[in-house]
């Protein structure tokens, strides 16, 4: 006997398509070998850093090709970082969502994630089912925080603010300068500004920070993404 298929019966559900953006093809491997066991995903592409993933989002986008619904990114990567990236493909292509898949944990780096526009924060000792939540969540608009990081994020809500959360725009602007080698007065002049109140500024933003030297704070501004490291 012949069975007909239903026309009003359930729909396959429809298949979401996954950029992966890593530098580390050890790590875009895995995530393809458990993505290929899963029928509603499909890896349509892959990036190294974040600059070569706006660049083929950017050649998709102009050649009609369907973008990813959801890429799936690092942070720590050469020339453009995870954080850069995710405002970058937020801002061009809005339809687009983003979801950190890292190494990283600390709340400084969630929160910048976040307000970049990452629609999920996941380490990448995640079980491989949490990773497919994450992105199925994603794709429906929702957001997908790991457990852990929720947990600190609701902490740091609950607290005083700590780490780079703990500085004003100004204090990391000024962070960011003195990453730079730059001196009190090279400060005060690059903001017009006196070097005495330079001087008070650098000394608010090691204070808050517990930083001994203007060289742990230039590791800290790197370490943060605040600015590129040195080439």
């Amino acid at each position: 006997m012949t069975t007909v298929p239903d026309p009003d019966g359930p729909a396959d559900p429809p298949v979401i398509r996954l950029m992966v953006v890593d530098d580390h093809a050890i790590v875009r491997r895995g995530i393809l070998a458990y993505v290929d066991a899963v029928p509603t995903l499909e890896v349509v592409g892959e990036a190294t850093d974040g600059q070569e993933a706006l660049a083929q989002l950017a050649r998709w986008s102009a050649l009609g090709t369907p973008l990813p619904h959801v890429v799936l990114m690092d942070l720590q990567m050469p020339r453009m970082g995870g954080i850069e990236a995710t405002g970058a493909i937020v801002a061009a292509h809005p339809d687009v969502r983003v979801v950190v898949l890292t190494s990283f944990g600390e709340v400084e780096r969630v929160h910048a994630a976040l307000v970049a526009g990452a629609a999920g924060y996941l380490l990448k000792d995640a079980e491989p089912a949490e990773v497919v939540t994450a992105v199925r969540a994603a794709a429906a608009g929702e957001v997908h925080l790991d457990a852990a990081v929720a947990r600190q994020l609701t902490r740091r809500m609950a607290g005083p603010p700590a780490g780079l959360g703990a500085l004003t725009t100004r204090e990391r602007e000024i962070l960011a300068l003195v990453a730079q080698g730059q001196s009190n007065r090279d400060v005060a002049d690059t903001l017009g500004i006196s070097e005495r109140t330079a001087r008070t500024h650098v000394s608010n933003v090691l204070t808050k920070l517990h930083l001994a030297s203007r060289t742990q704070a230039a590791l800290l501004a790197i370490r943060e993404g605040l600015i590129p490291p040195p080439s």
